[in-house]
């Protein structure tokens, strides 16, 4: 199992924590943000591949933000694919 942080940019979560195992998302821990939200989101990307994660989550925004924590949690994982 492979960990890995990443620290979104314009939004209210100030942590993302990834727990990553062949590929798929095994746990994520979210600091800051909308708490019950995030937890949800986290809960349902349990054991989903990182591709359709990224697929799912890319591109939406909150409200007049030109991002949203779904997105960064999107961006966060790219990077990881980079790394």
């Amino acid at each position: 199992m492979e960990k890995f942080n990443y620290q979104p940019s314009g939004v209210c979560s100030r942590l993302f924590e990834f727990e990553i195992e062949d590929d798929k998302i095994k746990d994520l821990k979210v600091v800051g943000g909308c708490h019950g939200n995030l937890q949800g989101i986290s809960s349902l990307l349990k054991e989903m591949p990182i591709d359709e994660a990224i697929e799912k989550l890319e591109g939406i925004r909150c409200h007049t933000k030109p991002t949203s924590c779904p997105d960064q949690i999107a961006q966060a994982l790219k990077a990881y694919k980079k790394a």
